[in-house]
């Protein structure tokens, strides 16, 4: 059977998240039921992540099979057009065949995570629901030092949330810097994987050391109690964005 990649653009907002869930509405579900309504088939979809409730995406990856050879511009433009007509927020960038190996989630090899803190006094209005407003001015300089801290392979124990299902809680972070660009601090994150909830308990943790009530040394504490009792509060899912999903190729198909 050919298989497709999608790459996806969705505002987390309007869905329960990324994972098809019992009485609420998902990306995955409004996805499916598009690929239902142009092909006639039910396909279960698999995604590079699974982002939560609210969370967005700039370019989320899922691929799926079909019982027939359709063009790839076919396939996004129809989804597109059964997505747009049921009002669904999300969109699909790209549509291309890929060898049968390929595997949206276990083909990846890195992932990568931005998260926006608007940071000013005035209260958000076109910005709502897109990022997290924090009215005191932050420290952008000492948050990055802190979060050197939390580079390389750990044990996030204290990062991850207790519902997540990940067998080990040691990860390797490659990447996690904070920079200010006006009144916007963005946290850019890279790592072959995360644990649940791992990006934004470390935003979190990092907003305690941007407004002064925790330092760098604080983080190191946290990060080695191995306790998620150790964490700084959780940041909310509107100022996450899943940005790009790394390949080591396309592995494109030639039909």
């Amino acid at each position: 059977m050919p298989r497709y990649r999608i790459d996806i653009e969705y505002d987390g907002g309007p869905y329960a998240g990324w994972q098809r869930q019992a009485g609420q509405h998902s990306v995955q579900e409004a996805i499916e039921n598009a690929i239902a309504a142009f092909s006639g088939e039910e396909v279960t979809i698999r995604g590079a992540g699974r982002t939560d409730a609210g969370v967005h995406a700039l370019e989320q990856v899922a691929h799926f099979e079909l019982s027939r050879v359709w063009k790839a511009d076919t396939v996004r433009d129809a989804l597109n057009a059964h997505l747009n007509l049921a009002s669904e927020a999300v969109s699909i960038l790209r549509a291309a065949p890929v060898a049968d190996d390929f595997d949206a989630r276990f083909s990846a090899t890195a992932r990568h995570y931005l998260y926006r803190i608007a940071n000013r006094r005035s209260p958000l209005a076109l910005e709502r629901g897109r990022a997290w407003h924090v009215a005191k001015r932050l420290d952008a300089s000492a948050m990055h030092d802190a979060a050197q801290r939390l580079v390389g392979k750990h044990d996030f124990t204290t990062f991850r949330s207790v519902q997540c299902q990940a067998k080990s809680p040691v990860k390797t972070l490659d990447r996690l810097d904070v920079t200010r660009l006006g009144e916007e601090i963005e946290i850019r994150a890279s790592a072959r994987s995360f644990l649940h909830n791992q990006v934004r308990s470390l935003v979190g943790t990092l907003k305690k050391v941007g407004e002064g009530s925790w330092t760098a040394d604080d983080v190191q504490v946290a990060l080695e109690a191995r306790d998620r009792a150790a964490c700084g509060p959780v940041a909310p899912p509107q100022g996450l964005y899943l940005v790009k999903v790394d390949y080591c190729s396309d592995r494109r198909a030639d039909f």
